[in-house]
């Protein structure tokens, strides 16, 4: 089966904005799948490493020194 992949552009979104469409998209994804996300948005860089750890998710990757910021995501652990 090919893995299709999933971009998620979030730039010009803020907080809470920017993890309520993550939520609503990862829970679309089946158990594994990736997702790359596109922020400029600086909490972010805490938002996002938080929600992996308590949603549960992995955090494979993460660019942050500039914009726009990049994290990989995998859905679950």
């Amino acid at each position: 089966m090919k893995k299709k992949n999933i971009i998620l552009n979030l730039i010009g979104l803020r907080c809470p904005e920017s993890i309520m469409v993550i939520r609503k998209t990862i829970r679309n994804m089946k158990n594994n799948e990736e997702i790359l996300i596109l922020s400029d948005d600086p909490t972010t860089k805490r938002d996002i490493p938080n929600f992996c750890y308590f949603m549960e998710h992995q955090l494979l990757t993460h660019e942050i020194q500039v914009k726009p910021y990049r994290y990989l995501l995998k859905k679950g652990l």
